[in-house]
């Protein structure tokens, strides 16, 4: 979207040069990175980026204003309802289209929010790697503000770590060496010093939790929460001795409660020229004529089930009266052609904007972002199988 640096990165790319640089990922913890990691970064200028952040903070204000926990208080499963929830979200992650307006420019559309941790570690791995393939200019940054490399994982140690040794917190998943996000539970680990530790294997001993650390059992006083309950639940097969929703003595960083409250139930309230109109199905007084155009959401499903992109009458009708609450009937975006390959093939991209509310804290912060490519109709694996210059990816911010 940099026009210059596009044209010089496209120039100077070669297969063999992003070879190099998967190997040197793999080959980092001796295992093979299980997503795939697209050929380029994306370039964004500064008029895209002044609009992102306009559009970051027309979501955080509702957000952050004082009748939001009463506005979601629908929001989570009665059944996955977590003690001790803290005031904000820890972490916030939105994720935004690059469309474009009538005019031609860059324009960011509202796709999905999180208030659950993304990559935040391996988003700056990644942009090493790119930096050091590829030509990358100085004039632009994968980090905000003024912050550096060192200062952002002393904040990020700061907000996982709290007041705790770092043997005293854990990075809590089911099987986290299985999952596709791995890289990023040992690169937090090589950084910040905690341990990825699968729900099976926390103790329990009254309203205490332990684990085996160095053949020790140590006590664990936080958990930095990587652990889905829609993963978790279907795993019965899973061993245990706590349940994320029992009253325990632990702090919670990136509260559960907070993935179900900053979500796809979130949508709605944002009025935004940066978010596509909105609706619960059941607050929907007349459907629309031109079905096409919209897009169909269970509120609570993770990784894209159950949505339906070619929405039918059928498709609405079916769905019973008392279930019409969990859903959300959203327009469509339109995505521009954000970029182009090396070989003019366009590419469509989606742009996470990573931030962090650090305890104690009046607001937000904005520290890092993520990139996701596709040649495909939508942005996914599903729809982008056997193709190239698709995938996640770092964003190259152009600095102020």
């Amino acid at each position: 979207m940099i026009s210059a640096l596009r044209q010089q990165y496209n120039a100077q790319f070669r297969e063999e040069k992003y070879q190099e640089m998967l190997a040197k990922l793999n080959q980092r913890y001796q295992k093979k990175i299980d997503f795939r990691i697209a050929e380029t970064p994306i370039f964004v200028p500064k008029a895209l980026k002044k609009r992102l952040l306009a559009g970051c903070e027309d979501i955080i204000k509702v957000i952050a204003a004082p009748n939001f926990k009463s506005l979601t208080s629908q929001a989570i499963p009665p059944h996955q309802w977590v003690p001790n929830e803290d005031a904000h979200p820890t972490f916030l992650t939105i994720d935004f289209a690059v469309c474009q307006d009538e005019q031609g420019e860059w324009l960011p559309q509202l796709i999905e929010m999180q208030g659950f941790p993304s990559l935040y570690g391996f988003q700056n791995l990644i942009a090493n790697e790119f930096r050091q393939h590829f030509d990358i200019s100085d004039s632009v940054s994968h980090l905000f503000g003024d912050l550096t490399e060192e200062g952002y994982f002393a904040l990020l140690k700061r907000v996982i770590l709290g007041n705790h040794a770092p043997e005293n917190v854990i990075l809590l998943e089911i099987e986290p060496h299985r999952q596709k996000t791995w890289v990023d539970f040992y690169y937090t680990r090589e950084k910040i010093g905690i341990e990825p530790v699968c729900i099976s294997e926390v103790i329990r001993e009254g309203t205490k939790l332990y684990y085996f650390h160095n053949g020790q059992k140590t006590p664990i006083h936080r958990i930095y929460n990587r652990l889905i309950f829609d993963e978790f639940e279907k795993r019965a097969d899973l061993p245990r001795q706590f349940n994320l929703t029992e009253a325990v003595e632990v702090e919670w960083v990136g509260h559960p409660n907070w993935f179900f409250r900053m979500s796809k139930y979130t949508v709605p309230f944002i009025q935004s020229p940066y978010a596509p109109p909105t609706q619960f199905l059941h607050q929907v007084s007349q459907i629309p004529q031109d079905l096409e155009n919209y897009v169909l959401k269970p509120l609570f499903s993770f990784a894209g089930a159950g949505v339906k992109f070619d929405v039918k009458l059928e498709d609405i009708t079916k769905i019973p009266e008392n279930e019409r609450p969990h859903f959300i009937l959203q327009k469509k975006v339109q995505y521009a052609s954000a970029l182009h390959d090396h070989e003019g093939e366009p590419i469509k991209a989606e742009i996470r904007m990573m931030f962090l509310w650090e305890a104690g804290q009046a607001q937000a912060q904005l520290v890092t972002s993520l990139g996701r490519l596709s040649k495909g109709k939508m942005i996914g694996v599903d729809f982008n199988k056997d193709k190239t210059w698709v995938g996640g990816t770092a964003v190259f911010f152009e600095k102020d």
